[in-house]
């Protein structure tokens, strides 16, 4: 067939002699010591994959890294990307549900209603910010952590660690949230459970000097603030549990660069796009910034 191309099409000879195209071409790029075109394309986007897998630290599935990969130019869909990851035998982290245990029902001294009502997210930056604690490991004893984050970008606003929780670890974290997003129009909606740090006095007064209304669900019921949840069981899967913390000043300094490099920055998102938070508030602020100017 090689020898007579110049006379007859390829597509004929193979018909005549009832071989198929394809897999003339893959003899001969056997026979030459190359790739054909299907098999080079292929590993092509395995290596495109296992790139992404590895800048990933391991952690995304086939969503995100078809995400990556439209994003570098190669268009590949999912099934494709899936495909090549089960050739290479690369798997993806997925978070599993952690049981809170750091809810500790309070006295409340105030009233404090609900106003999300599981509708976290109004398609709108600095309307509901939410918030949870949770505990940390380490070979020094526990650390908890507090964050809050919009839960229209899922950005963490702000974060405070330390050895024991209790109001001021909470009153940190909001007062970092506040500095970082600045003066904003109207009231934010600060969404939490019904702990001892969120009933407190302490950040009864905190929320009404920084205009924060705050809002709680239903004590004992997790789902009323699972978007807090679903953070933390991110956090642990994807990173916190993959390695051992001996001591609370490690796990400090990881956790924060966990949360403002990787989390913030980098890790996409299938709620907003498989966009990174960041990236997904600056899409937003352009998207207004043109209708004012339209």
């Amino acid at each position: 067939m090689a020898q007579e191309k110049a006379s007859f099409e390829i597509v004929r000879m193979a018909r005549l002699l009832r071989v198929s195209r394809q897999g003339y071409y893959v003899w001969r790029a056997r026979r030459d010591g190359g790739l054909g075109p299907q098999a080079a394309r292929r590993e092509q986007i395995d290596a495109a994959v296992r790139a992404s897998h590895q800048a990933s630290d391991e952690v995304y599935g086939a969503p995100r890294i078809t995400a990556d990969l439209h994003d570098e130019g190669l268009p590949v869909n999912v099934k494709t990307v899936a495909a090549s990851m089960r050739r290479q035998g690369l798997e993806g982290i997925s978070p599993r549900m952690f049981a809170p245990v750091t809810t500790i029902p309070g006295t409340p001294t105030h009233r404090i209603p609900d106003r999300v009502k599981r509708q976290w997210d109004t398609g709108e930056l600095n309307r509901v910010w939410i918030s949870d604690i949770t505990y940390l490991r380490t070979g020094e004893g526990w650390l908890y952590l507090c964050v809050v984050r919009d839960a229209c970008s899922r950005r963490v606003l702000g974060w405070a660690m330390d050895s024991h929780q209790d109001a001021d670890l909470v009153e940190r974290a909001i007062r970092t949230a506040k500095t970082l997003r600045g003066q904003v129009p109207g009231k934010v909606v600060f969404h939490a459970d019904r702990g001892t740090q969120y009933t407190s006095t302490q950040l009864h007064l905190a929320c009404e000097e920084l205009h924060l209304d705050q809002s709680m669900g239903r004590t004992g019921v997790c789902f009323d603030n699972a978007m807090a949840e679903s953070f933390f069981a991110t956090l642990k899967t994807e990173f916190y549990h993959r390695s051992s913390w001996p001591t609370r000043a490690q796990a400090r300094t990881e956790v924060a660069r966990w949360i403002e490099v990787v989390y913030n920055r980098r890790r996409r998102h299938s709620s907003i796009g498989y966009k990174s938070p960041v990236n997904y508030e600056h899409q937003m602020m352009e998207s207004s910034t043109l209708e004012q100017a339209a």
